[in-house]
């Protein structure tokens, strides 16, 4: 999968696109329906922000956004919060399927 990176008042230099691949990379690879991410860094006087925007099938949209003094740091805490959100929504959607029963199954048959 592809993940773009852009950078606003930050220049994105090889370090950062390293950094971004290695921290989002394995955590986006454990869900197959993500079908892209899209990682924002951007610089207001001294703080740093990393937001990182996940798209993916059924309607999936997840939002991650860390500031820090640090731009490397706020990567790595929006990595983790989106990891976390990510396995949130591939447990709601594993509950969902498991909570059906069949009609059959559940209400025993009329004439007794």
């Amino acid at each position: 999968m592809d993940i773009k990176i852009t950078g606003r008042n930050v220049e994105i230099n090889d370090s950062i696109k390293d950094r971004v691949e290695s921290r989002l990379l394995p955590v986006i690879g454990d869900y197959p329906r993500v079908e892209s991410c899209h990682v924002i860094c951007t610089n207001e006087k001294y703080r740093f922000t990393a937001a990182v925007i996940v798209q993916g099938r059924d309607k999936m949209h997840l939002e991650a956004e860390e500031t820090s003094n640090d731009l490397y740091a706020s990567i790595d805490a929006a990595a983790d919060r989106i990891d976390k959100q990510l396995r949130k929504s591939r447990d709601k959607m594993i509950a969902r399927g498991q909570e059906r029963q069949r009609l059959a199954d559940a209400e025993p048959p009329a004439g007794m």
